[in-house]
């Protein structure tokens, strides 16, 4: 009688012995299976697009009280941004009269009266993020 209980008792240790492996196994293979959690962001990044402002004029040679029209498109300003025409004198850039403001669609145009001779001109705009200058052309006037 006793090698009979112990019979059971054997078989039933082991059932118990492979359940609980099967059990652990298959819930151990499940986590490692289950992707790990993405943090969810708090806040959302912008990215920033550095700022550039482009220039073209209507005309690279006037006579003298002809008005020249620059126009150009910006990139990464805000509409209404204050833009500047500057001049090149004496290896220094200066401001000139002719202002005017980002417009809608992200484009601008501005008319300015040069006096005679070589204008190397561009326009420049002054933002929180920094100054942005356009490429230099270049006016005669005659």
């Amino acid at each position: 009688m006793t090698s009979v209980l112990r019979h059971r008792y054997g078989r039933a240790l082991g059932a118990a012995a492979l359940s609980v492996a099967l059990i652990s196994g298959g819930t151990a293979g499940a986590y490692a299976a289950s992707p790990k959690p993405t943090p969810t962001p708090t806040s959302t990044t912008h990215m920033t697009v550095k700022a550039s402002i482009t220039l073209t004029v209507n005309k690279t040679s006037v006579k003298a009280g002809q008005a020249v029209k620059l126009t150009g498109r910006t990139k990464g300003l805000k509409i209404g941004s204050p833009l500047v025409l500057q001049h090149l004198v004496s290896g220094k850039w200066t401001n000139l009269k002719a202002t005017t403001t980002v417009k809608k669609g992200s484009s601008y145009a501005m008319m300015a009266k040069l006096p005679k001779g070589t204008h190397h001109l561009r326009v420049a705009s002054v933002s929180k993020s920094g100054k942005v200058v356009s490429p230099t052309v270049t006016v005669k006037v005659s």
